[in-house]
């Protein structure tokens, strides 16, 4: 079958259309036929060596992906044809932290077993996962739609860990990436309005004005000069210096939610007094733990207004086409590559 392939001791891809068709091993596995499978900013660091992944062998990434049941394990309740969407992050069920529910932090499973990083992903035509990381999508929703399930529920559980956001709060999106344009489709959903969108990239503030949100667009030196402050700012840089910077922009009582992922090297230096002074809270944001059944109905009541690939600036390509994808990615035309496995 075609696949993408990672090797992480050299930090390369290869397009590899003869990697081997994953086999069903345990009565509970799931073999998936792909469709949909985005290219997350995560798998950016990872390529560029920022960001831990397997080195023990070359293979497929993707961590965002949907598609339909190929075939299944003797015990899985899935049916072949099925229209699913992959979570792969999971619990290991037996430390603390799994057990209290919050697998985010679990030390051998969560972040540390993901479908996509740790193990075979859905850059490739099938991939094999259990069938408690598969959910079964209602009729409403694509797969096409679905490909955006994985970073959506990402942004569920930030929008928990944020919480409460009333409506009427004054809100600053630093990034326009695909994750800020979640963000901005989000919150508008919510009812939120009073929302400024900080990017550097001219290109990517005008995917934004295509979501016809109303919201204000802005450059980073607009937000410098004019020294307006914010009840809550919502980072999706994943640059620590963007962090050092932004942190001043908060009011009195203010929440900054930390969630682009940034590499472990970053660092930012903020002053302990004006946390003290103003009663700031951060929030860090951590994968997606037990948020997809929320994503999905996220999906299902946003329908086309919102999930539109063309204004959320998501462009499709071959696996085959990884090199033109990323090349896009980088210039910052476009605010996601998802690769369409026919």
């Amino acid at each position: 079958m075609e696949a993408l392939v990672f090797d992480g001791k050299t930090l390369t891809l290869k397009y590899d259309p003869k990697y081997p068709m994953p086999q069903l091993v345990n009565d509970d596995d799931v073999i998936v036929k792909v469709e949909y499978s985005g290219v997350c900013g995560t798998d950016l660091h990872i390529i560029q060596g920022e960001f831990p992944a397997s080195k023990e062998r070359p293979l497929p990434l993707g961590h965002e992906f949907s598609g339909t049941v190929h075939e299944v394990g003797k015990a899985a309740i899935f049916k072949k044809g099925q229209k699913v969407v992959v979570d792969p992050n999971r619990a290991c069920a037996l430390c603390s932290f799994c057990r209290a529910g919050n697998y985010q932090y679990c030390l051998t499973a969560g972040i540390n077993s993901t479908v996509g990083i740790w193990r075979d992903g859905g850059w490739a035509r099938y991939v094999r996962v259990p069938q408690d990381q598969v959910y079964a999508l209602p009729p409403q929703i694509t797969t096409e739609q679905a490909g955006l399930c994985e970073p959506y529920s990402c942004v569920s559980h930030g929008f928990d860990r944020a919480s409460p956001l009333p409506v009427g709060s004054k809100i600053l999106i630093v990034g326009a990436g695909i994750i800020g344009n979640l963000w901005v489709t989000t919150l508008h959903h919510h009812g939120h309005r009073d929302v400024t969108v900080s990017e550097m990239n001219t290109a990517r503030l005008d995917i934004v004005k295509k979501l016809d949100t109303g919201f204000r667009l802005v450059t980073p030196d607009v937000l410098a000069a004019e020294k307006e402050l914010y009840d809550v700012i919502i980072d999706c840089t994943g640059v620590g210096k963007v962090m050092e910077m932004s942190f001043n922009y908060l009011r009195h009582g203010g929440k900054y939610v930390l969630f682009g992922c940034c590499p472990p090297a970053h660092q930012a230096s903020m002053n302990p007094y004006q946390i003290y002074d103003k009663e700031l809270t951060i929030i860090g944001v951590k994968i997606n733990p037990f948020s997809f059944p929320k994503a999905i109905g996220w999906l299902q009541a946003m329908g086309s207004r919102y999930l539109d690939y063309e204004k959320l600036g998501v462009q499709t390509f071959k696996l085959s086409e990884y090199e033109q994808a990323l090349q896009h990615l980088k210039a910052g035309t476009i605010s996601k590559a998802i690769f369409k496995i026919d």
